[in-house]
């Protein structure tokens, strides 16, 4: 008994080193992850069928009590049985695929056995049948699970396999003496076999399956860091300063011996070895980095002739080239190079491929984030541009009065509009300006505008010191003062007051501009600055214009805020503070 234990032993152990080999094939592994489809369980009845006749012509015949060695593809005499791994071969087959898988490989080995021959063949035809059934059912459980039965269930499952076998054979036997001899002949080394092997197959795909997804996460966890860490240079497209540094970050993560990064046209970078002649600014040099251009499919080269790199004594003997594309368009290339050509495997491919798309994407995010910038900056610019034409030409009007009665005032204004006008101009090319510059518009404003209405207005400036040079969008304060101005009081002839008040606050430059006019009705408060309110002197279009462009470069909580009652109204406002550095 003992010495059948050690054959089936090591008949379970080819069947298990088998099984090893099987597990680490990504062919097989795609077939278990995909086995509830129709055309993975086609393949494993072929694979697990080809067991169950290795398991079959494995056998050690069993005669009297006794193990006969020299049978091995002889038909069996009729007096005779065999033990071998059939069991444990089906038995596991059910598990990994269900009942379909189970029963079709029960009735390959059936169909073999029974034509080996021996006592009482059909037996086997009938416990094999059974076998794959239960194994298949018990495996089914654990697929709507999505988990794999772990190596003590699956040496219980085994015994409990190998029991329903003796059963049928003690149950269906010709000879109730002689099954009873083999049963007690074999049931113990049978079932030891059968449960070591099915917990050893099983824990052998667990461990399998847990190592992958360690390095899958470990692989994930680096993939997401170097996107992390390429994300801000290729951002800015594709130039050599960002792909230096993106060819470096690419080494530092990934076990390869050079990376290059190209255009459509030339070598951007390129770091590790052969460095002396993959320079950057030089044309591309290999066939294969072209062909990927023109096809933007992914190429592989496993030899120095298969790169085409022309150079005497380049080390490079493997590469890998994935076209990076945006919007369809290949716009460059990535290459992972390597001086050994058998490190270039699938693995390194999967992962190639992977970096291809991330960084296409992040290079299709960088356009669209410059595309939208430059509509954004195209919309400012007309925003900036609706200034009211009107304000010229009464100042004109104004200083030409003001020639023949008094020149030098005249002269004076004149200067003010100059530089008013100048300012318009450089506004509408910038978004941003310093405070002092949007200040020296709201005194030429103020002075032209007093030239035409001496005395009506008083305006009082109220301005933090050291906030001097924070960058404001042009024309902010002046829309107001120009909106107090043209709005506030009416034909009130005396009292009139403006007041313009900044701090920082916070991070914050707050501004408020202030008069003692008329107000505004309810209505016309919760309207203003959202939509154009249409008055006697204009159309109302400035405020939301500027409320469009605040909203536009600092986001909603910059909008204008509008108090208004009878003793007058307040306009506050608050950006972030900004200075010519940032």
């Amino acid at each position: 008994m003992f010495s059948l234990f050690v054959l089936m032993l090591e008949r379970a152990g080819l069947i298990i080193i088998l099984a090893y080999l099987l597990v680490n094939i990504p062919s097989f592994q795609n077939l278990v992850d995909e086995r509830w489809q129709l055309d993975a369980k086609v393949g494993l009845i072929l694979i697990f069928g080809l067991f169950a006749v290795i398991s079959n012509f494995t056998g050690v015949e069993i005669q009297s009590s006794q193990v006969i060695l020299d049978q091995l593809f002889s038909p069996l005499s009729p007096e005779s049985s065999l033990a071998n791994t059939r069991v444990l071969t089906i038995g596991v087959s059910g598990i990994i695929g269900g009942p379909i898988v189970g029963v079709m490989v029960g009735l390959i080995s059936a169909l073999i056995r029974f034509g080996q021959g021996g006592a009482d063949p059909y037996i086997y035809v009938v416990s094999s049948l059974l076998i794959g059934a239960f194994s298949g059912w018990y495996g089914q459980q654990f697929m709507q699970k999505k988990r794999w039965p772990d190596y003590k269930e699956g040496a219980a499952v085994g015994a409990l396999m190998e029991v329903v076998q003796m059963a049928c054979i003690l149950t269906l036997g010709s000879d109730f003496g002689n099954s009873w001899e083999l049963v007690s002949f074999i049931i113990l080394p049978m079932t030891l076999t059968n449960s070591i092997g099915t917990a050893m197959f099983l824990f052998i795909l667990n461990s399998t399956r847990r190592q992958e997804e360690q390095t899958r996460a470990v692989q994930t966890h680096d993939v997401l860091q170097l996107a992390n860490a390429t994300l801000p240079y290729f951002r800015s497209g594709l130039d050599e300063e960002s792909c230096a540094k993106v060819a470096d970050i690419i080494q530092r993560f990934i076990k390869v011996d050079a990376v290059s990064l190209t255009n459509q046209d030339s070598i951007l970078a390129h770091v590790g070895a052969a460095s002396d002649h993959h320079k950057p600014s030089k044309k591309i040099v290999t066939d294969l980095s072209r062909e990927v251009i023109h096809t933007g499919e992914i190429k592989e080269a496993h030899s120095r002739e298969e790169i085409g790199c022309m150079y005497p004594g380049c080390p490079l003997e493997a590469a890998i080239v994935i076209p990076l594309k945006v919007k369809e368009r290949t716009e460059g290339t990535l290459k992972l190079y390597f001086t050994d050509s058998d490190e270039l495997t699938f693995v390194e491919r999967q992962l190639a491929e992977g970096l291809g798309n991330i960084f296409s994407s992040q290079l299709e995010l960088g356009q669209a984030e410059e595309e939208s910038r430059l509509l954004q900056d195209a919309e400012i610019k007309s925003l900036q541009a609706q200034v009211n034409p009107h304000f010229f030409f009464n100042a004109l009007n104004t200083i030409s009065a003001l020639i023949r009665v008094d020149s030098e005032k005249a002269r004076t204004l004149l200067i003010q509009l100059s530089r008013f006008f100048r300012s318009n101009l450089q506004g509408a090319r910038t978004n941003l300006i310093p405070l002092s510059k949007e200040l020296e518009q709201v005194e030429a404003y103020r002075q032209l505008e007093q030239a035409r209405f001496p005395e009506r207005v008083e305006m009082h400036m109220d301005m933090e010191v050291g906030v001097e040079e924070s960058l404001v969008p042009p024309f902010l304060i002046q829309i107001l003062v120009e909106n107090a101005f043209k709005h506030a009081f009416g034909t009130r002839k005396q009292g009139n007051e403006i007041r313009v008040v900044i701090r920082k606050r916070e991070g914050c430059i707050h501004i408020t501009v202030k008069d003692n006019g008329y107000g505004l009705d309810e209505e016309k408060t919760q309207k203003i600055g959202e939509v154009a309110v249409t008055s006697e002197s204009g159309t109302g279009s400035a405020l939301e214009n500027l409320n469009k462009r605040l909203v536009s470069l600092f986001g909603e909580d910059s909008k204008l805020q509008f108090v208004s009652d009878e003793k007058g109204t307040t306009v506050t406002c608050t950006i972030p503070e900004k200075v010519k550095e940032d």
